[in-house]
């Protein structure tokens, strides 16, 4: 596989977000011994510097890890504790073996890298379609995702007894259609109103005995 080193500078040293960074011991190819190198991963590609990226102007990487295919496991080196080696299948195939400085370090670059390949990220799609598939045929849609009950219209606006579109003149019930009133609690003293007595009068007669009840609640109240 071919690889543009421009295009490959170009992006490990861009301004996109990393997956993870930080300092590594790398054993050399050739010798034995470890040497301090920046890391820096995006993706699927392992990049590694003489000094850190951030530095200005940002230095380009001395060599790049592609790491599909590949397996993370720990590793045992002399004057290390916390090695551990990329391999990759093959009998020319290189390994890799670096070295965290903490155990906490450790971990978080061996998750990471474990989780760089595609298809790690295959895997993980495959199994979010089965679950998601399981939930369809198992479970009803959220209510959430339901159509809403489409909205009641408002009632029209009246004027004059009628609604204001209409055109018919209001229907005023015979006064023997009515019906009887409810019965009253308590028998009032005064006789009935005549029936052709003005509003008013009406008003004042049928008044009384809410006053009355009014007066006794507040008086109870006060107790």
């Amino acid at each position: 596989m071919k690889l543009d080193e421009r295009s490959l500078a170009r992006y490990a040293t861009c301004d996109a977000p990393v997956d993870r960074a930080g300092f590594l011991h790398k054993r050399g190819g050739r010798h034995a011994a470890f040497q301090r190198r920046w890391f820096v991963l995006r993706g699927n590609m392992l990049f590694y510097f003489e000094a850190a990226a951030e530095a200005a102007p940002a230095p380009e990487p001395l060599g790049v890890i592609v790491l599909e295919g590949c397996t993370v496991e720990l590793a045992e080196a002399a004057h290390f504790a916390f090695a551990f080696a990329v391999r990759f299948a093959g009998a020319r195939a290189r390994s890799y073996v670096l070295a965290a400085d903490s155990q906490g370090a450790l971990e978080g670059w061996v998750k990471a890298l474990s989780r760089a390949s595609f298809a790690y990220l295959r895997l993980v799609v495959r199994e979010l379609e089965q679950q998601l598939a399981a939930a369809r045929a198992g479970c009803a849609p959220p209510p959430a995702l339901q159509a809403p009950p489409p909205p009641q219209a408002p009632p029209p606006p009246k004027a004059e007894g009628r609604a204001a579109w209409s055109t018919e003149a209001p229907v005023v019930p015979d006064r023997r259609d009515r019906p009887p009133l409810p019965p009253r609690r308590r028998a009032s003293a005064t006789p009935e109103p005549p029936a052709a007595a003005p509003f008013a009068r009406l008003h004042e007669w049928y008044g009384q005995e809410v006053r009355a009840l009014r007066t006794q609640w507040r008086s109870r109240a006060q107790l």
